[in-house]
């Protein structure tokens, strides 16, 4: 498509020369200008990505991907009486990992001077092992330990903030209580905590406690029942299919059928509108850097009239003088792009280095997990959105250099001579 006589030309124009510093300075900037912008898209990408990822895998690794509750009456959702044989049903159905009975309730939680809001979960220990996202931390005293009416588990941030340990005793208030002639008094009892989870995210560290069922039952008053069960499956992106087909084997059981995708909607939704509006917002820069590329393709154009009347009174025909300047302007954003690529590329591999690298430096803490819910910073490259971001950038770049291209095949021999 290009000839070495338009490749030599181009290269020729690309070096700066005695008065022509300025356009020189300004592809430059150019190049830095495309750099930038791809290598930070590309970073911003993948950081999205990482922290959905992540954060979506804890979430379900918690909660499950469905979770089961009982038909909904006026003092709230039906206790499972029969759990422990649904749960075993479940369990062999293609495509399910792991059926867990559970018991949810929200409490007050108390030890010495602490006070702070949390959530109850009622599991067997071979429920909770079962839970990764917690278990996975603890060791197997703490499961041979949690049994009983008066043993509890607790995460690290809420011992660390209550200055709690194993052996150590924790209060747990519910709302609602017996009533008597004095009023509703709530229910108050005193656990012994057997375990310390690390669930690798503040929200739940610091909030979430677990007690066994029959604990949980008695202090919930829920008798033989639970709340709800709580699935896991082999293909969280299918939950619907699975859900459906669930829904339907078991309609004889009075049963709701909850996903991820409609626990956690406007949450994802949200995370998902910030990442496009994050790839529109960081474009701009390409966008801005490609301007750039057109002012000073414009400038050599005219700085190049000259040259452009002797080379087409030589017999160079219009399309090669397009080419040409094509090159040196495609040279720039092709250049730039690469460059671009390989900075966010190395960035996103040590990015979570590069973060301890400068919290030691400047002293402060960038990725407090108390704002952005996990407590490191995630990425997850994908090769589809970098090569989406290159394409981008070079398109981008090469409708850049199309008008003054253009306009420097359309120069008219005769008049640039005369000019000069």
């Amino acid at each position: 498509m290009f000839g070495s006589f338009e490749r030599m030309v181009a290269k020729r124009y690309l070096r700066a020369r005695k008065g022509e510093r300025f356009v020189s300075v300004i592809a430059i900037f150019s190049l830095i200008g495309i750099a930038l912008g791809v290598g930070t898209l590309i970073v911003v990408m993948a950081v999205m990505n990482g922290f959905k990822d992540d954060l979506l895998g804890r979430i379900l690794g918690l909660n499950g991907d469905l979770s089961v509750y009982g038909q909904m009456t006026y003092s709230g959702p039906k206790p499972i009486t029969d759990y422990q044989q649904l749960s075993q049903r479940m369990e062999k159905y293609p495509g399910i990992k792991s059926a867990i009975p559970f018991i949810e309730g929200q409490v007050l939680l108390s030890a010495g001077n602490y006070n702070s809001g949390g959530m109850v979960r009622g599991m067997s220990a071979e429920g909770l092992k079962k839970l990764t996202v917690v278990s996975k931390s603890l060791d197997a005293a703490a499961f041979d330990r949690f049994k009983g009416d008066n043993t509890i588990i607790i995460g690290q941030t809420l011992a660390e903030r209550a200055g709690l340990g194993i052996g150590s005793k924790i209060t747990l208030i519910a709302p609602k209580g017996a009533a008597t002639v004095m009023g509703n008094i709530p229910r108050i009892k005193s656990y012994t905590v057997v375990g310390v989870f690390d669930s690798g995210m503040h929200e739940y560290n610091s909030s979430y406690v677990f007690l066994p069922i029959p604990a949980a039952q008695k202090f919930f008053q829920m008798k033989d029942g639970v709340t709800g069960i709580q699935i896991s499956t082999t293909d969280p992106a299918h939950i619907q299919e699975i859900s459906q087909k669930l829904a339907a084997k078991f309609d004889d059981q009075d049963l709701r059928f909850m996903d991820w995708t409609q626990s956690n909607n406007a949450f994802f939704g949200a995370v998902q509108v910030e990442q496009n509006v994050m790839f529109l917002i960081l474009t701009l820069i390409i966008l801005v850097a490609a301007f750039n590329v057109i002012s000073s393709l414009i400038m050599m154009v005219k700085d190049k009239t000259r040259d452009i009347a002797i080379l087409r009174t030589m017999g160079a025909s219009r399309g090669a003088i397009m080419r040409i300047f094509l090159m040196c302007g495609a040279s720039v954003g092709v250049t730039g792009t690469f460059i671009g690529t390989i900075i966010g590329v190395l960035f996103c591999k040590n990015i979570e280095h590069i973060r301890q690298g400068l919290q030691k430096l400047t002293g402060t803490n960038l990725f407090n997990p108390e704002v952005y819910y996990l407590e490191h910073l995630p990425a997850k490259l994908d090769w589809a959105d970098v090569i989406q971001v290159v394409l981008m950038a070079l398109i981008l770049s090469l409708l850049a250099t199309l008008y003054p291209s253009w306009k420097a095949a359309r120069t008219d021999p005769v008049e640039g001579l005369r000019n000069e």
